[in-house]
C-alpha cells in the first residue's frame, strides 16, 4: 500500500510537467531535473553506456563552444543512400520505393532515432465539448473545442486527454482543407460569440436577483444605479479600422483563404521533458514503467497525437480529410516532419525551423549537435537507442552521428511525393545559426531525388548537396512538391504563411 501511495504521488508530480517550464518554481524544476536524470541513467544502464559526451555550448567563449566553421561541419560528408536497398539493389520505380526501400528506412528511424509506437497503445475517443459560431474578421466560422480521451481502463493511474480546437469557415461550399497546427498553448476559442442584447438583459436580471439573494445590501446599490448592468459585452472589433501593419496571424490567413485549422496541444499528449517519460501516452502504454531502448520518444508521441486528431477530422463532415496538413515550428517542426513522414494520410506539411532531429542532417557538426539531443535535457524527444550516438564510453565503445544508419534527408524523402515545405528564418532576427539552416538545405537537396523518382518536381536544382549553395533569404523555391523558403523573420514560420497557402492550394488543387 505504501509503495502504491508513493507511485500515486510521483504521478501527480509528473502530471504537472505539462505546464510551461517558466510557470514552475525552482523546487518543481529541480524535481523535474532529478526525475529526468534518473530516467536518463536507467536508459544508459540498459544500453551499457558509462559516459556521454557533453553537447556544445551556445556561448562562443566557452571551452566547448559550438562549431560554426563550415570547413569542420561535415566530418562524414557521404550520406546514407536513398535509392539503394540494404542488400545493394538499385531502386528504380514506385514499387521499389514503397515496397522495399521506404520500409527499410522507416525501420532504421524507428529503431535508432524516433522509436516504435507500441502495439498496445489504447484507443482515443473524441468528443466535441463546446461548439460555437463566431466571426473572424468578416468570416463566419464554426469553432469546436475537442477532447480526445485515451482509454486508461487498463491503467487508471495515468490519464491522457488530448486538447484541440477546430475552426472552420462557414462561407465556403463543401468540406475544406485543414491545417493541424502544433501549439504550446492550450487551445482557445478565437472570437467567442456574445449574447444578443435581449439575452444580455435576461442574464443581467437573473444575475442581479442572485446577487441580492446572496447579499440583500446589493438591492440598495442597484436601486441607486438603476441603469447599471454588471454584465456587459466585450467591445466589438472596429471593422473600419485600418489593417494592422504586417501579416495577419497565420490562423486568420488560413480562414480568409478558405482553410480551416486545428490547434493541437502536444503537452496534453506527452510532457516535454525526460521526467515525463513514465507519464503521458508513453507512460500509459508502458503502465508507468521505464522505456526500453526502442520505445518511442516525445516527437513520435506528438506525431501519434496528430494522427489521432486526423482520425477525428475524417469523421467531421465540414473537413476534407484528403486535404489535411501538419504544421509546427522548432521542436514542433521536428514533430510535424515526423508526422508527415510516418503517416501517409497527411496530404501536405509546413515544417518550420526544425533543426537537429528535424530537417537538419544529424551527422553535420554545426551549432546544435547530436550530443545536444542525447543529454537528459532533450533525449526524451528521441528513442533510447539514439543516446548511443553521443557515447564516449560503453560496452560497444563510442559512437557519433556519423554512425547513424539513417539521416534527415531520408526523413524528408519519406514524405514524397506529398507536398513538403521546409521553412526557416534568419539568424539576424532570432532564427539562430544553432539550427544549421544550411544543414537542412543540404538534406532537402538530397531528398529531392526521391521526389523526382516518384514523378514530381523537387527544388529544381541538382541533388548534389555538397555543391548546391543555399540561396539568399526570401528566395522562392516553390515550383515543386518539395519547397524551400528562408524568410527574413525570426524563429517562426508566420512570414512564410502567405507563401505556403497559395503553394498549398496549387499543390492540392483547391479553390475557395
Amino acid at each position: 500500500m505504501k509503495r502504491l501511495s508513493l507511485l500515486v504521488i510521483f504521478l501527480l508530480i509528473v502530471n504537472q510537467l505539462n505546464a510551461q517550464s517558466w510557470l514552475l518554481t525552482p523546487k518543481e524544476r529541480d524535481s523535474i531535473n532529478q526525475l529526468g536524470q534518473k530516467n536518463q541513467e536507467d536508459m544508459m544502464k540498459q544500453l551499457g553506456i558509462t559516459a556521454l559526451r557533453h553537447g556544445p555550448s551556445g556561448n562562443p567563449s566557452a571551452p566547448n563552444a559550438a562549431n560554426y566553421d563550415e570547413s569542420l561541419a561535415n566530418p562524414c560528408p557521404e550520406l546514407p543512400k536513398l535509392l539503394i536497398t540494404n542488400n545493394g539493389k538499385k531502386v528504380k520505380n514506385n514499387d521499389d520505393w514503397f515496397k522495399k526501400r521506404r520500409p527499410e528506412i522507416i525501420e532504421g528511424f524507428e529503431r535508432e532515432v524516433y522509436g516504435r509506437i507500441p502495439e498496445n497503445v489504447p484507443n482515443v475517443t473524441w468528443t466535441v465539448e463546446i461548439e460555437d459560431h463566431e466571426f473572424i474578421g468578416w468570416t463566419p466560422v464554426v469553432a469546436k473545442k475537442l477532447k480526445g480521451h485515451v482509454d486508461n481502463s487498463d491503467y487508471p493511474l495515468i490519464n491522457v486527454d488530448i486538447n484541440a480546437m477546430l475552426v472552420v469557415p462557414k462561407n465556403v461550399k463543401g468540406p475544406v482543407p485543414v491545417l493541424i497546427m502544433l501549439d504550446f498553448n492550450e487551445p482557445k476559442f478565437p472570437a467567442p460569440a456574445q449574447p444578443s442584447s435581449k439575452d444580455m438583459e435576461i442574464l443581467n436580471q437573473s444575475f442581479k436577483k442572485m446577487m441580492i439573494k446572496n447579499d440583500p445590501k446589493m438591492k440598495a446599490i442597484f436601486d441607486k444605479y438603476p441603469a447599471y448592468n454588471p454584465i456587459t459585452k466585450l467591445p466589438a472589433p472596429n471593422i473600419f479600422a485600418p489593417k494592422p501593419e504586417g501579416d495577419l496571424p497565420s490562423t486568420e490567413q488560413l480562414i480568409a483563404a478558405g482553410w480551416g485549422y486545428l490547434t493541437l496541444q502536444p503537452s496534453s499528449i506527452q510532457a516535454d521533458n525526460s521526467a515525463g517519460l513514465t507519464s503521458g501516452i508513453i507512460g500509459l502504454a508502458n503502465k508507468g514503467q521505464q522505456r526500453t531502448p526502442e520505445d518511442w520518444g516525445a516527437l513520435r508521441a506528438w506525431a501519434w497525437g496528430a494522427s489521432r486528431a486526423l482520425d477525428y477530422l475524417e469523421t467531421d463532415e465540414l473537413v476534407d480529410a484528403k486535404k489535411v496538413g501538419i504544421e509546427g515550428v522548432s521542436r514542433y517542426g521536428k514533430a510535424a516532419l515526423v508526422t508527415l513522414a510516418f503517416d501517409e494520410r497527411f496530404a501536405i506539411g509546413l515544417i518550420g525551423s526544425s533543426g537537429k532531429g528535424g530537417a537538419t542532417l544529424h551527422r553535420r557538426v554545426f551549432g546544435e549537435a547530436v550530443e545536444s539531443l542525447t543529454g537528459s535535457g532533450e533525449s526524451h524527444w528521441m528513442a533510447g537507442n539514439y543516446i548511443k550516438y553521443g557515447t564516449s564510453e560503453s560496452t560497444f565503445g563510442s559512437k557519433t552521428g556519423c554512425d547513424l544508419p539513417v539521416d534527415s534527408h531520408q526523413l524528408i524523402a519519406l514524405c514524397a511525393p506529398r507536398p513538403t515545405f521546409i521553412s526557416y528564418g534568419i539568424p539576424e532576427k532570432g532564427d539562430s545559426n544553432w539550427l544549421d539552416q544550411k544543414g537542412s538545405y543540404m538534406a532537402t537537396i538530397a531528398a529531392g531525388e526521391v521526389f523526382k523518382l516518384l514523378g514530381v518536381k523537387d527544388l529544381g536544382v541538382s541533388n548534389d548537396y555538397l555543391k548546391e549553395e543555399i540561396p539568399p533569404y526570401n528566395t522562392d523555391m516553390l515550383d515543386g512538391n518539395l519547397a524551400w523558403r528562408q524568410h527574413d523573420g525570426g524563429h517562426t514560420d508566420w512570414p512564410n504563411m502567405k507563401h505556403f497557402i497559395p503553394w498549398a492550394n496549387r499543390m492540392l488543387n483547391y479553390e475557395k
